[in-house]
């Protein structure tokens, strides 16, 4: 390539639109999914912004991914906490409280498109073809640390952000990085997104919220 090639490439390169992240609205969209009929936690959907208050309870807020964002190679947040559970082991099953968990929910783009809108979040989790990247804010390990997922075995992974604890924090996370970590190979279409808050082991309380979700 010429130099002036070469100059105009770079020209270009530097003139070209970045990349658009587009935000996830917590609106309507989104529903609660119990784990059990006497424990449920409290969502409030704000928009731009995701409270949540778990008082010694357990359950999931679900929304499914538009298809234009199912190619989405990273996502971004702000989340903070400001009552939390202590810190347990999320390696576990039972016993594994959590301030906060993303779920980030892949299918291979065939069945995503086969199923449509109708798939409720548990036909989504149960699928033998789903692969789940759980970002967490618990446990006490290491940041960046990935956990086998003691409910979705093989299906999912766990990967901490944030130890147990209060304070106020922005997360940017390279899901096709991490897809490939955990599972091998490239992700498929992403088509669902959940979070959930759980205090029902240690009885405690949470008091947090998520602001600016987008995805890219």
């Amino acid at each position: 390539m010429s130099r002036s090639a070469l100059f105009a490439a770079l020209i270009a390169a530097t003139l070209a639109p970045a990349a658009h992240a587009e935000s996830v609205a917590f609106d309507k969209s989104w529903t609660t999914q119990r784990f059990s009929l006497f424990s449920s936690n409290k969502y409030g959907f704000q928009g731009n912004a995701m409270s949540i208050a778990s008082d010694g309870s357990v359950s999931l807020a679900y929304t499914r991914v538009k298809e234009a964002l199912w190619g989405a190679k990273s996502a971004k947040w702000s989340w903070s906490v400001s009552q939390s559970v202590p810190a347990t082991d999320l390696a576990k099953k039972g016993g594994d409280d959590r301030n906060a968990s993303l779920y980030f929910v892949f299918l291979p783009e065939a069945e995503a498109k086969a199923l449509g809108a109708k798939a409720d979040v548990r036909k989504l989790l149960t699928s033998q073809s789903a692969r789940v990247l759980v970002y967490v804010w618990g446990d006490n390990r290491g940041r960046g640390t990935a956990l086998s997922s003691p409910y979705l075995g093989n299906r999912g992974k766990t990967i901490l952000l944030r130890a147990a604890g209060t304070g106020k924090f922005s997360e940017s996370v390279n899901l096709a990085a991490d897809y490939k970590r955990a599972f091998g190979g490239q992700a498929g279409a992403l088509v669902g997104l959940a979070v959930s808050a759980d205090s029902d082991d240690t009885k405690t309380a949470i008091r947090a919220s998520i602001t600016g979700l987008a995805l890219n």
